[in-house]
């Protein structure tokens, strides 16, 4: 099972130094007709805007299970291992919340998307901002399934360290490949 989440990661990140890759060769390519020659190509101004959407929104997937995402420390690297679990728990909680009320807005707003259509490439703006919906369930079950680490003693002590921001770099390095 292991091997097939880190497989489906994998693939995450490889959309997205393609999305990241496109958008880069479709914003280059329109200044280099609007200076020379005065034109561009409409469709790739719309499609950018879309990609640099999908790339935030599953990159803070790929992220969320590296435990990269921005963190204050602060008082989390003064606790000892209990008060760092139960920060741990408490964030991710903060976080399911956080992520069910994201699902529920996608929801709410799927219908009206689904019949929204883009101006130059008439497509459903679903396909645009139903990505809050993986990312949502994504970053949800993540902090759902560290919750039950924590709480069936399965958590490592290098993540735990990871959480507070409490690592070396061989550490972290460590963790990188735990979870590759």
């Amino acid at each position: 099972m292991s091997r097939i989440i880190s497989f489906f990661f994998r693939g995450l990140e490889g959309l997205l130094v393609l999305l990241l890759a496109a958008m880069v060769v479709m914003v280059f390519g329109n200044v280099v007709l609007r200076y020379l020659f005065d034109t561009g190509i409409d469709v790739s101004e719309e499609l950018s805007r879309y990609f640099f959407v999908w790339l935030t929104f599953i990159g803070a997937v790929v992220v969320g299970r590296e435990n990269a995402h921005l963190g204050v420390e602060t008082l989390v690297s003064r606790l000892g291992d209990v008060g760092r679990k139960v920060c741990m728990v408490l964030s991710d909680l903060f976080i399911i919340g956080c992520c069910a009320v994201f699902f529920w807005g996608t929801w709410q707003q799927a219908e009206i998307n689904a019949t929204n259509y883009a101006p130059i490439t008439e497509v459903s703006m679903l396909w645009v901002y139903g990505v809050g919906f993986f990312t949502s369930i994504g970053l949800g079950l993540m902090a759902l399934l560290r919750i039950l680490r924590v709480v069936s003693g399965r958590i490592s002590e290098h993540e735990l360290k990871a959480f507070a921001g409490d690592y070396s770099d061989d550490e972290a390095h460590a963790l990188r490949e735990r979870l590759e």
